[in-house]
């Protein structure tokens, strides 16, 4: 029974149920018996064409396979029946023999090779697809790994970026309260100033470098020394923000791991029945930017470089802090010694301008006042002979004023004897003005000087307790010289 959809070369070479033909050891020794002397009788092949001879010179058997070939080609031509059929055969049975033996051969050789190559193809299938399943599992595997590598970097960045920000406000708000403190400075360093202006007014014998001013100058040192370490660290907290560049290197690498997590996670979960694969050629020559472990220390470096600069930060706010403790208490300290040296310094004007009072409250005021009408009777007398002097001496000088020749020695010239005479007149009446003042000074003297002591004291005593005390009555709080208020 032939197989159904089988080809025609299969069928025929198929052998069938119904034994149509006899064996072929029974066809090999019926043939083997019949006619043994045909292939080897000379004269039987006497009567072939010539055509026969040429084409079988023409080919030369080099080789079974070839001769093989030939022998199918002229099996398969048709010859005209004939009475000398027998004598037209061209092989022999042993031919016929050992070309089924081969093609025997040859069926079985072709058929073991097809069935070593299928199974050895089956099984480098099977071990090809056992490490295909390998590869992608360790590459699964080693993505996996990877975005674990990610996550805790994520973990490190995302903590210092916390650490940086803190640090960075709490920077900020030292550095705004070292502004406001030395904003604080400007008020108590133009009152000393404005102290040191005042008491520059005072007259005479008060205008001395005592204690006060060399107090007031030292605050105004202190001040100004106060006011330079303040502006160096506010400079250096300023400088020192410029660590934002490393938390925003800090933010761009959280950036980048964010997004690289975000494809390894995916690329973690794509199977092979996933959606949106696809061939993408020649993307395995793609050059890479990083190591592994530059990638790890690129990330250790920003990490690194941020705790350097968080430290930096940290010493920086210590120093700002007492910083300002130290000048507070400096600008505290010196302020309280002027005042100290004002509140002496005005006690002493005080007890200096009563005692002048008093000296002055014991003089005799009446021989005073006495002797003070002698000397304007005198000088009276005095002024009663300025104008007959003043026209004299205004004669002369107007007379001198005649030009060239015209300034002539004549008559009128005497009026030189005439100015004369008023000042005998005038130097007898200042020496007995001299002889009353003499007595007047004896009395005087002292008066005078003390009602000069005495006014130049109340000045010194209003400068210092009314205007310079007057204003440095308030002083800036310490939280308020340290930047809290």
């Amino acid at each position: 029974m032939e197989l159904l959809g089988s080809t025609l070369t299969t069928t025929y070479a198929r052998p069938k149920t119904s034994h149509f033909l006899p064996a072929i050891s029974t066809m090999a020794s019926s043939y083997r018996n019949t006619q043994p002397a045909l292939g080897r009788s000379p004269s039987a092949n006497m009567w072939r064409t010539n055509s026969y001879y040429k084409s079988s010179s023409a080919l030369p058997l080099t080789s079974s396979t070839q001769r093989d070939h030939f022998d199918l080609v002229r099996a398969n031509t048709a010859f005209y029946p004939s009475n000398r059929t027998m004598l037209t055969n061209r092989y022999t049975p042993d031919d016929w023999y050992k070309s089924n033996h081969s093609n025997y051969r040859e069926s079985e050789s072709s058929r073991k090779s097809a069935e070593r190559l299928r199974k050895d193809t089956i099984r480098l299938m099977q071990d090809r697809e056992q490490l295909t399943r390998r590869t992608q599992e360790n590459t699964s595997k080693n993505i996996a790994e990877r975005v674990n590598d990610i996550v805790f970097w994520r973990s490190e960045l995302s903590h210092e970026i916390d650490n940086m920000v803190t640090e960075i406000a709490a920077l900020s708000e030292v550095k705004k309260r070292l502004e406001r403190a030395l904003a604080e400075t400007e008020g108590p360093l133009k009152v000393s100033q404005e102290c040191l202006y005042n008491r520059e007014k005072r007259m005479s014998i008060d205008l001395v470098h005592d204690d006060v001013e060399k107090d007031l100058i030292k605050e105004v040192e202190v001040i100004k020394s106060c006011q330079e370490r303040m502006r160096r660290h506010l400079d250096r907290a300023i400088a020192q923000l410029s660590n934002r560049a490393a938390q925003h290197e800090l933010e761009k690498d959280m950036s980048d791991k964010v997004s690289a997590q975000r494809i390894d996670d995916r690329c973690h979960h794509l199977r092979n029945t996933s959606d949106g694969i696809g061939y993408y050629r020649g993307i395995d020559r793609i050059d890479h930017v990083s190591l592994p472990d530059t990638w790890s220390k690129f990330t250790d470096d920003n990490i690194l470089h941020s705790q350097s600069e968080r430290a930096n930060s940290h010493k920086l706010r210590d120093e700002i802090e007492i910083l300002l403790n130290t000048t507070s208490n400096e600008m505290w300290n010196q302020f309280n010694n002027a005042n100290v040296a004002f509140t002496n310094r005005i006690s002493e004007t005080a007890d200096a301008k009563n005692n002048l009072q008093a000296h002055l409250a014991k003089q005799t005021l009446q021989e005073i006042f006495q002797t003070e009408m002698l000397i304007e009777s005198l000088k009276k007398a005095l002024r009663d002979k300025e104008n007959p002097l003043k026209v004299a001496q205004t004669r002369l000088e107007e007379r001198t004023r005649r030009p060239n020749v015209e300034l002539c020695r004549d008559n009128p010239h005497y009026l030189v004897g005439e100015v004369r005479e008023i000042e005998d007149t005038i130097q007898k009446l200042q020496e007995r003005l001299m002889e009353a003042e003499n007595t007047l000074q004896i009395l005087v003297k002292t008066k005078v000087t003390l009602e000069h002591d005495l006014s130049i004291k109340a000045h010194s005593l209003f400068l210092d307790q009314e205007k310079c005390m007057g204003m440095r009555k308030c002083f800036p709080s310490l939280p308020r010289l340290v930047g809290y208020t």
